[in-house]
Formats: structure tokens, C-alpha cells, sequence
């Protein structure tokens, strides 16, 4: 048996079915025997009066019975139970029973039995009130001062005080702004009444202001009293809870000092007599009830306090002393002496479980048996000693924020994709421009290793992929358990997804009750949005990758697509895409290459992608593995950019949308109030086409509506769209350069940092930043640039910008800087050192350090091997090989030109090398007008080596004059900084 634990005392079970609160119980001497023990009563919804003496030598099943002195069935469900003096001209204790719509006042009295079954107990009703109103609570004490009985109050359900002094109704009172019942208690020492109202604040009235107050027969009639001169009831002080209370208790013995406990939601507040606050306790439960008690002491107060974990604290004052557990809920405490023990704890539950109870400890007897000593194997005891010193390094290091989890999962979940299509599609498109939209089955299985609740499966796929059903309920599961669903999952748009593949996501609750969720991934099949077609003969973009292998037949790794192509030597095929363009992948018999073209660039992005896996399946089959994959074209970044300023846009449309619609509405608003005021008025007046305004108003608006719903809804696709250009352009990065799964998922976080748009944060902002931070940090130019951009940390706030300028320069420079070595990683900034002066920048009596736009205090203009990479003048041999394919139509053989051929749209290279050259003066004329910082470093890496040691000296100086002007600039006023930060050079990039 557990040290914390309620020991039980005597218990019993109050009937079945039955329901208890918080007044339903009481203790005293109600009949009145003069031994001064206590009787234990009790009262149910159900109007069973139940008066029990319990007895330690009672404890099987008879004795509960027993000790039951009294039971009786009341005609109406019993809302309180008290034990006063309540009938004048008597010292006896009597009985008060609350009833929704009745007060009754009974006398317990005892008849000493003359055989063996005991003494008798009768209840007898001594006076009784009929209420007028429904009742919720009542209290009792010596109102006014009065002494030798108790009076009574009652609070109604809809706000009024209702006071009795014995057999007789004195008066009531409504309560100010009163909206719902609050606990009830009186406070004999200021002889005042204590109760919490809607507006979550403890009020005290007074009961001499109760009883001048002018009486009110209806909430109405208060209301009106300082209308017809009445006094108007206020209260003698408040004090704001910001929570509603569950009880109020006014402890009333010696040892105590003069407190008020009020028992929240969350807190437990002890207030003085005037209402200031002596201490408050935040609880990390939920409290059912609590009772003060008196403690040895003095100037403190003991405290039960009971909560929804089955658990019975016991406070000094903020203090916990101890803590007990018991088997329920108690939804009253109080604590009463016996015959045979004092102080015993007396809990009930709400659904009828007495228990008396005792805090402490039983005797133990058993004595542990000697052990026969031996001697200790030092060696055994020092490997075990390693052994723990190992958990403790290894416990010690890891420093994870989430919690591990066990090795042994409550929950699996397998997610099987049907190997063949639905033969009856579930689509809710049934055809798009002609081609049937087919259909695939997901059958999920969920095994539970331990008993599970409020188990839900969320099924979730990429737009404009839909499902037959993304919600599923699963019912309670016991240990060993298994639950299959399965759903259809079909193209619901008219452009092709971004990713094919789905999460499957089940919430739960452990055992313990933890909440826990496990994530499952599951991939659909290419053929579920695009099938085969004839090879296309000329297109507009063009991918090739490189292999270290020979050639694969395509027939033999895409055989779902094989049976239906034209192509029947194997080098050739074609995919349509049920809502986009046809991508062609051709195969070359001898250079080990493969050409993937299309006349849309963002949908070979899937293509490519299956392509790449197969290939790896391919040859892992064959257990191949130095099988590697290339890509040595130039990267298609202008067709990207298409992608890009597509997408810019239609946010920027949007924005625009936005606008017109407020002004319309602002506009709409107005006219409506001044056809409300004309309508009004009381003398008649023209509305001087005011109607015809609103109606064409309301037209502007339900059109602007209409045309941005159209305008969110072509976002969304661009948006999609965007995706798969960004993901073929990491793929061809990685692809270019070798990059490892680690360096791959980074550049993939960078440019696709969000997974939808918003109109608070676009992609456009957040993927210049992620840029921005990658220029700066592990792909900064030299270790001080990247001390310094950390020391920086910290710029303005993400918003629309006005073009794509920027994010092109830099999406090129981090490809540049990617291409000749660059290291993409998240660890090097903890291995940088910041320089001294960098840190005497960050300091507080150093400079302010400038936001710039640019981010790494460099100009990011692409260098002029950038333009060499996107674009290049194709030599002689290609426009013959050009003019060779064009004249017979699809190449069966890609050439090895192709790895240097631009893939894009076919335009006049050399006047596309005009062009750049022109951009690339006028960038050069803007960088002249930069800070005088940027005007002295060098543009030209080159031109640093072959530097002399004189310009060195030259240097030297320079920076050491520099050093001078920071001094300078330190002691300046920061309007002078500001002014600085205003410059072009330093505000963009």
C-alpha cells in the first residue's frame, strides 16, 4: 500500500444512479445526543435523505447498513443540506433542507430501542417555506448580530436574496447587474455576504444596506428605484477574480486569523475582511472542492483541498504538508469526529460514494530476512559502473527538445497503393479535354499494440489531388487490434500536382493518457494524372541527363506506359498529362544520355523526377553500385524566372483586388447611410440618384468579387506550378554539382520555404530571405563577410516587394556560388570566430550597424560567368545538328552537344548577349553611385594577385584610415546614422 494514500476508515455506497454536488453533504450532531460526535448527512438529486454514525468495528456490507440512522424519501430533488439552530425559542440543532421550490426545517430525534436491532430515529418536520422563485444555494448565520439562532438566505436562481428568520420570510433583495448564481457564504465578523458574480469579482454586501434598501417585488422594479427615490443596493467592496469561483468559505474558528478563502478555476485567493488580498495560490489542477480546517499554528489556516486527479492535498496557508490519494472524485470534503476517531476526513462523490478516511501511515510487522554476506566481485561492479557512466554521457549530450520516442510504438500504421488503377473512376471531373480521369485505391492498416482512445486518421495530398474521404473515425482499440479504411485519391484541376505523394496522419491518446500523433508517407502513381502518346517532334525546353552506364531500354523501366507507345524500339516515350502539356523522354544508344523536352517547362518536373527514381531502382536491382547521374547543361534559369514572375504577378493582381474591393465597400457603406438618413427624415427629400449609385456600386463589387475569386483561384495554380520549377531546379542542381541528401534538402528548404501562400507572407519575400541567409552564412565569400552578416543579424519585415529583380540576382548568384564549390551547410556558423572590431560594432557604445537590403555588404549582381552559364552561343556543329533534327523530325540520339545547349525557348543568342551586356553596364554605372565602402573594394578577385607591394602599403593605409573614420563616426549622434541608412547605397542591394 502506497504511503500516499487515503487510509479508509468506513465507506458506503449511496444507492445507483443517483447524482451529488457540492451542498449535498453536511456533518453534526443533528439529533441532538449531546455526546458532541458527529452525524454524517446526506441528501441526492433524487430526494433520498440519508443521515449516518459510522463505527470502526462496522466495516463489512451489515455495517454499512448499520450505521445508517436514517433514510428518506423527499418528494423533490434536495439542493443543500445545513445543520443550525433554526427554530426560535430553542438551543437544539435542527435540520434545513433546500429544495428547488421549497426551504423545509426538520428535527432528528432518537428513541432508545428495547431489542436487539437498536435505537430508532424519526425525522419530523418542524416549519417549512414555499419559495416563490427557484432556488440555487443558501447560508445561514447570525444576521445582524442576533444571537442563539441562525437565519437563513436563499439565492435564486435569478439574482434575489431571500432572507428568513425562522418560521417567518423577512425580505429580498435583488443583486446588481446579476446575470448567473454564484457561491453564497456569510461572514459573521463584518456581518456581511459574500458572493462572485458574472463579471468574475467577489462583492460583499452588508446586511444593514440589504435591509434599508427599498424592497423590489421584480428584477424590473430595481431597476427603476433611483427613478422613484429608492435606495439602490450596492456593494461594500469588490476584488476582481478573472476567473469564476466554484466556492467561498468564511473559516469562523479562534485559531485562525479574520480571512476570506474564495476556491477558482485556476487559483485559490485568501482575502481580509475589507477585501485586500492576503496571499493567492496558482493550482496545477483542476480543484473540485476545499475546506478550511483549524490548525495548531496559529496565524495559519489548514486547507483540504480536492481535485479531478483522485487526489486530497492538505495546505498550510500556500504550503502543501501532504497528499493523499483517493479512489474517486470528491465533490464535498468536511471533516467530522466519531466515537472512536477525531478528525476524520468525510468525502463524497457525485455519483454516491461516502468514504470517512485518515491521513498517516499503518504499522508495518514485516522485517526483511537477513541476506548472507558476501564478498563483492570489485570487477563485475566496475564494468557495471562504465556501463551507467555511458548512460549518463549519453543522457547528458543529447539535448533534444522533444522527448524520444519509445522503442516499442503503440501504434503502426501501412499505407498500400493499389499496384492498378480503379476500373470505376471516383473522380468528381469525369473527363478533362477528352481523356477519362482515372481513379486509385489507398487501403491503410492500423495495428494497435496497446489500448487506444479517440483514435482519428487524416488523410491529406497535394492540389489539385483530391480524396474520396480525409477523415476517418476509429473506435476504442484493445491490444492486438487491427482497423482497415480505405479512399480513392483522383486529380480534381486542370493542372497537373507539384508532388505524388500523400501523408496519412493518426491522432490518439495513449493508456496514460498522452496524446500522441504518428505520420505515415504513401506514393501515388505517375499513371493517375498523365498517359502515353505518340513522341512530340519539336519542342520548346529540352533537359538532358548523363549516365556512367549503358543505355536502358525505357519500355523496360516505364512498363505501364510501354504497352500502349508507337515506339517499338524501347529508345522513345511520351507522356500526356491530363491537364498540361506532353513531355517527351528519348534515349540515346550510345552516348549513355537521356533527353527529356516538353513545351512546358514545370511539367517535366514530375517526368524527371520518376525517371530518376526508376533509374536508381533500376540498377540497384542489378546490383550496381557505382552507378552515378548527371546534369552538365546549363541550368535553365530564365525559364524558371517565367515561372517566378508569373506568380508575382497574380499576388500583385491580388493585392490590387483587395484594394478596389475596400474602396468599393467604404464607398457602398457610405451611400447606405446617407440613403438611411434620407429615409429617416421626416420631411421628404429627393435621393438625387442615390439608388442608381448603390445599384451600380453593388455591381462594381459582386464584379471585383467574382474577378478576384478568379484571380486566387489562377494564384493557387501558379503557385503549384511554381513548386515543380523549383523542384526541377534543385533537382538539376544536385544533379549538376553532386550534392549529398543532407546539402539537397537544404536548398530544397531554401527555395520552397512555405508550402502555400498567404496574403501576409509570399513566397517571393520568404524564399529572398532563406537566399539571402545562405549568401551570407556558408556560401559568403571569405570567413569575415560571414562574421560579419552574423554579427547583423536582423533586418526588416517580410512584405510584397515591388519586383523580382532582387530574387533573380541572388537565385543566380546562389547558383554561381553553388557551381564553383560552395558548401551548403547549417553547422559552419558556430564554427565562425567574429572579429574584434565586428564586435566592437555589436557593442552598445559601437555604431549602429545599417539594415542592408543586399544582406552580406556586397552588392549580389551576378558576375559575368553567370551570363556565360545561362546562356552561350551555340557553335557551328549544333545548328547543324539543329537543322538535322528539325528535317527528319524526333532525335533517336541525343548528341553531345546537347550537355551544352541551351535549354529554353530558341531565340537570337547574340542578341540575347547584347542585351546582358547592356544590363550588365547599367548595373555597373548603379554600383558606381554606391557608399564609398563598397567604391573602394576591388571588383576583380584577379586584380588582387597581381597587386604589387606597394598598392598593399596603399592599403594598409586605407584601412587604418578607415578605423579613424569609425572612431569618427562613434561619436557622431545617431541623426547622422540614420541619415546614412537613408542612402541608396546602403538601403539596396
Amino acid at each position: 500500500m502506497s504511503l500516499f494514500k487515503a487510509r479508509d476508515w468506513w465507506s458506503a455506497a449511496l444507492g445507483e444512479g443517483e447524482e451529488f454536488d457540492q451542498g449535498c453533504l453536511c456533518v453534526g450532531d443533528v439529533d441532538n445526543s449531546g455526546t458532541g460526535h458527529d452525524k454524517i448527512v446526506v441528501g441526492s438529486y433524487m430526494g433520498m435523505l440519508r443521515i449516518f454514525s459510522p463505527n470502526a468495528n462496522k466495516l463489512s456490507d451489515e455495517g454499512s447498513a448499520d450505521a445508517q440512522l436514517l433514510e428518506v424519501q423527499l418528494q423533490n430533488a434536495i439542493i443543500q443540506v445545513e445543520v443550525g439552530k433554526f427554530v426560535s425559542c430553542s438551543e437544539l440543532l435542527h435540520l434545513a433542507v433546500l429544495h428547488p421550490r421549497k426551504l423545509s426545517v426538520y428535527s432528528v430525534s432518537g428513541t432508545a430501542g428495547t431489542v436487539e436491532h437498536g435505537d430508532q430515529y424519526q425525522l419530523k418536520l418542524v416549519y417549512e417555506h414555499n419559495l416563490q422563485r427557484t432556488a440555487c444555494n443558501m447560508t445561514y448565520g447570525t444576521f445582524g448580530g442576533v444571537t442563539g439562532h441562525h437565519s437563513l438566505c436563499i439565492q435564486s436562481m435569478d439574482g434575489m436574496l431571500m432572507f428568513f428568520e425562522q418560521d417567518s420570510y423577512s425580505f429580498g433583495r435583488f443583486l446588481p447587474g446579476f446575470l448567473l448564481p454564484g457561491p453564497l457564504a456569510y461572514n459573521p465578523r463584518s456581518d456581511s455576504f459574500l458572493t462572485v458574480s458574472s463579471a468574475r469579482q467577489l462583492e460583499s454586501y452588508k446586511y444593514e444596506t440589504l435591509a434599508v434598501a427599498t424592497d423590489a417585488e421584480s428584477r424590473q422594479d430595481s431597476d427603476l428605484l433611483p427613478k422613484t427615490g429608492g435606495k439602490r443596493l450596492t456593494p461594500d467592496w469588490t476584488f476582481v477574480l478573472g476567473e469564476q469561483a466554484q466556492d467561498i468559505s468564511v473559516p469562523s474558528f479562534s485559531h485562525s486569523s479574520s480571512s476570506i478563502l474564495v476556491l477558482g478555476e485556476r487559483n485559490l485567493f485568501c482575502l481580509r475582511d475589507n477585501g485586500q488580498i492576503r496571499f493567492m495560490k496558482k493550482l496545477e489542477f483542476n480543484p473540485s472542492c476545499f475546506l478550511p480546517y483549524p490548525s495548531v499554528k496559529d496565524g495559519t489556516t489548514n486547507l483540504l483541498l480536492g481535485n479531478h486527479n483522485n487526489m486530497l492535498l492538505i495546505y498550510q496557508d500556500v504550503t502543501l504538508k501532504w497528499a493523499a490519494q483517493l479512489p474517486f472524485v470528491p465533490v464535498a470534503v468536511r471533516v467530522a469526529s466519531f466515537p472512536e476517531l477525531k478528525g476524520v476526513v468525510v468525502s463524497l462523490s457525485s455519483d454516491g460514494h461516502l468514504l470517512s478516511s485518515y491521513l498517516g501511515t499503518d504499522p508495518s510487522f514485516f522485517s526483511t530476512p537477513k541476506v548472507d554476506a558476501r564478498e563483492a566481485d570489485y570487477e563485475q561492479v566496475d564494468v557495471e559502473m562504465k556501463k551507467l557512466q555511458k548512460f549518463i554521457r549519453e543522457a547528458t549530450r543529447t539535448q533534444d527538445i522533444l522527448p524520444k520516442s519509445d522503442a516499442a510504438e503503440d501504434l503502426s500504421v501501412k499505407a498500400t497503393v493499389c499496384s492498378c488503377l480503379d476500373t470505376s473512376s471516383q473522380a468528381l471531373i469525369p473527363d478533362i479535354d477528352g481523356l477519362p480521369v482515372p481513379s486509385v485505391t489507398v487501403q491503410v492498416k492500423v495495428k494497435a499494440s496497446s489500448v487506444l482512445q479517440s483514435a482519428k486518421l487524416s488523410v491529406c495530398v497535394q492540389p489539385p489531388l483530391a480524396v474520396s474521404q480525409d477523415q476517418f473515425g476509429l473506435e476504442q482499440m484493445g491490444v492486438g487490434s487491427t482497423k482497415e479504411v480505405s479512399f480513392s485519391v483522383f486529380l480534381n484541376g486542370r493542372y497537373p500536382p507539384a508532388d505524388l505523394t500523400g501523408d496519412i496522419v493518426v491522432s490518439y491518446s495513449s493508456p496514460t493518457g498522452v496524446p500522441r500523433v504518428l505520420q505515415s508517407r504513401f506514393s501515388l502513381p505517375l499513371a493517375l494524372v498523365c498517359v502515353p502518346s505518340s513522341p512530340a517532334k519539336t519542342t520548346k525546353f529540352k533537359i538532358t541527363v548523363d549516365t556512367n552506364q549503358p543505355p536502358v531500354d525505357l519500355s523496360a523501366i516505364f512498363r505501364e506506359f510501354s504497352a500502349k507507345t508507337e515506339d517499338k524500339d524501347g529508345n522513345s516515350l511520351a507522356f500526356q498529362f491530363l491537364s498540361g502539356a506532353k513531355v517527351t523522354v528519348v534515349s540515346s544508344k550510345t552516348s549513355q544520355r537521356y533527353r527529356i523536352q516538353s513545351d512546358s517547362f514545370e511539367d517535366m518536373w514530375l517526368v524527371v523526377k520518376e525517371l530518376v527514381q526508376r533509374f536508381d531502382q533500376h540498377f540497384s536491382k542489378l546490383e550496381i553500385k557505382d552507378f552515378k547521374k548527371s546534369f552538365s547543361g546549363p541550368m535553365p534559369l530564365q525559364e524558371y524566372f517565367l515561372s517566378v514572375d508569373n506568380h508575382f504577378q497574380l499576388r500583385v493582381s491580388a493585392q490590387q483586388y483587395q484594394d478596389l474591393l475596400s474602396e468599393r465597400a467604404v464607398q457602398f457603406r457610405a451611400i447606405q447611410r446617407r440613403l438611411l438618413t434620407r429615409f429617416k427624415d421626416k420631411t421628404p427629400a429627393p435621393l438625387q440618384n442615390l439608388d442608381s449609385l448603390l445599384d451600380a456600386t453593388y455591381n462594381q463589387v459582386i464584379t471585383l468579387a467574382e474577378a478576384a475569386e478568379e484571380n486566387r483561384a489562377l494564384l493557387e495554380q501558379a503557385f503549384v506550378r511554381l513548386r515543380s520549377s523549383t523542384h526541377l531546379l534543385v533537382l538539376l542542381l544536385s544533379l549538376w554539382q553532386g550534392l549529398t541528401p543532407d546539402q539537397t534538402a537544404i536548398l530544397e528548404a531554401t527555395l520552397l520555404p512555405l508550402l502555400q501562400d498567404t496574403p501576409q507572407l509570399g513566397w517571393e519575400e520568404s524564399c529572398d530571405a532563406a537566399v539571402s541567409h545562405l549568401l551570407r552564412s556558408c556560401l559568403s565569400r571569405s570567413p569575415k563577410d560571414q562574421a560579419t552578416s552574423l554579427a547583423h543579424r536582423g533586418g526588416p519585415m517580410l512584405g510584397l516587394p515591388q519586383d523580382t529583380n532582387r530574387l533573380k540576382k541572388h537565385i543566380a548568384l546562389l547558383c554561381d556560388r553553388i557551381g564553383k564549390g560552395g558548401r551548403l551547410t547549417l553547422a559552419s556558423e558556430a564554427n565562425v570566430q567574429i572579429p574584434a572590431q565586428v564586435q566592437n560594432l555589436a557593442a552598445p557604445g559601437g555604431v549602429e550597424p545599417i539594415a542592408e537590403v543586399s544582406g552580406d555588404g556586397e552588392e549580389m549582381e551576378p558576375p559575368q560567368e553567370i551570363t556565360q552559364l545561362i546562356r552561350k552561343k551555340p557553335s557551328k556543329k549544333v545548328k547543324k545538328e539543329k537543322d538535322y533534327i528539325e528535317k527528319k523530325g524526333v532525335s533517336t540520339e541525343p548528341s553531345e552537344a546537347d550537355g551544352k545547349e541551351e535549354a529554353g525557348v530558341p531565340e537570337d543568342p547574340i542578341k540575347e548577349v547584347k542585351k546582358e551586356k547592356k544590363e550588365s553596364s547599367k548595373d555597373k554605372k548603379e554600383s558606381k553611385k554606391d557608399s564609398s565602402k563598397e567604391a573602394k573594394e576591388p571588383m576583380d578577385e584577379a586584380k588582387k594577385k597581381e597587386s604589387s607591394t606597394s598598392k598593399e602599403k596603399k592599403k594598409e593605409k586605407e584601412k587604418e584610415g578607415k578605423e579613424s573614420v569609425d572612431k569618427k563616426v562613434s561619436r557622431k549622434s545617431s541623426v547622422k546614422v540614420k541619415d546614412k541608412k537613408k542612402e541608396p547605397g546602403a538601403g539596396q542591394g
